[in-house]
């Protein structure tokens, strides 16, 4: 593994500067409470990972499960993108199903596939496998944390978790989906042993989380990735509640909690009730139109479409400034992409992407 540096990645003040407020109050988490700050923030979701060399590297020979179990190899991947690209936040290198695992469940992260369940869930008697967990089940994830709060210094660090329906529809179909037919098919036939599953889900999720917000992150991201496949009524009936017992669980943390999917523009109103102080919009939604949608008690997150980098410099810029125009509609904005950054990505185009995200917003604040 490549050595760590021993110098902390936050900014250090200069002579004569403040010191540093942490990173409580960096522009990152100001953003997410809809405060003034002195620019947007950025950093970008999956920025850890397949894009970068150092982190193909640096997991040569290294399953995915396994690298998420080693607090060493989890903090130097964590702290890459802040190093090359001086994004405004870390967010924890791990995996969605990782609490599974902990929980018992026999998976695997199949290179080509994802998450790979060896017995989907069918019966009642498979939900009662799924034991709850604390920070004994996941203590790897509880050192890591505490590595990186002490590299990052004032650099915030977002911890993140996968939503009960993503979780149960990897558990239900065994694997990645693009119909989700047979979660539907659970969902809509028997309800009951559908609401038990996510109701042990929220209950290992929010622990999970937990373990992060005690070991220090200053934020938590709960990723949805596949309610986009769901109609708002049966978002309501079948997801909601189960979101909203993850997150409301949450209220008494003392971070800021981001809520994301992906294909949720009709959605988000409803996506906003589950109790997130940040709703992240795809790239499918106009920023001030989710605004509208997700109304404004809610900071938004995103909406750069990751396929226009890879296309020439001057419509990059010209797409970015339109995000960042949008996103002056709602009471705070976290610049992201509008999902993941795909492994073909040049690195340098991310690191421009955050230096004109910053020379443009920089500046007296606007908001109050």
């Amino acid at each position: 593994m490549a050595a760590m540096s021993t110098e902390s990645t936050g900014t250090a003040a200069r002579d004569g500067d403040p010191a540093p407020a942490g990173p409580g109050d960096s522009p990152f988490v100001r953003a997410c409470r809809r405060q003034a700050g002195p620019h947007t923030p950025v950093w970008f979701m999956r920025q850890a990972g397949r894009s970068l060399p150092e982190y193909r590297e640096i997991r040569a020979n290294v399953g995915m499960l396994e690298s998420c179990r080693r607090p060493e190899l989890v903090t130097e991947i964590t702290l890459q993108p802040v190093r090359r690209h001086s994004v405004d936040a870390a967010i924890l290198y791990s995996d969605i199903v990782v609490p599974l695992a902990a929980a018992g469940v026999d998976l695997d992260i199949v290179p080509g596939t994802g998450p790979v369940v060896a017995e989907p869930v069918r019966a009642v008697e498979d939900v009662e496998r799924i034991r709850p967990i604390d920070r004994d089940d996941v203590p790897y994830v509880d050192e890591a944390v505490r590595m990186l709060v002490a590299e990052l210094g004032d650099t915030p660090l977002i911890g993140f978790a996968g939503a009960p329906f993503t979780l149960a529809s990897y558990l239900v179909e065994g694997g990645p989906s693009r119909t989700h037919a047979k979660t539907k098919a659970l969902m809509y036939g028997d309800p009951q042993l559908w609401h038990a599953l996510c109701d042990r889900l929220a209950e290992i999720t929010l622990a999970f989380l937990r373990v992060q917000v005690a070991a220090g992150v200053s934020a938590l991201q709960l990723f949805d990735s596949w309610a986009g496949a769901l109609s708002e009524a049966d978002y309501r009936r079948y997801v909601l509640p189960h979101s909203k017992a993850v997150l409301t669980g949450l209220a008494d943390a003392g971070v800021p909690r981001i809520h994301f999917g992906v294909g949720t523009g009709e959605l988000l109103h409803a996506m906003g009730e589950a109790g997130a102080d940040v709703v992240g919009v795809d790239w499918r939604t106009p920023l001030d139109v989710a605004t509208v949608r997700i109304g404004p008690e809610r900071a938004v997150q995103g909406n750069l479409d990751p396929a226009v980098l890879f296309a020439p410099w001057p419509v990059i810029e010209a797409e970015v400034r339109r995000v960042l125009e949008q996103g002056r509609a709602a009471p705070g904005h976290v610049f992201n992409l509008g999902h993941g950054v795909p492994p073909e990505t040049d690195p340098e185009v991310l690191t421009r992407v955050v230096a004109l995200v910053h020379e443009l917003t920089s500046g007296p604040a606007e908001r109050s």
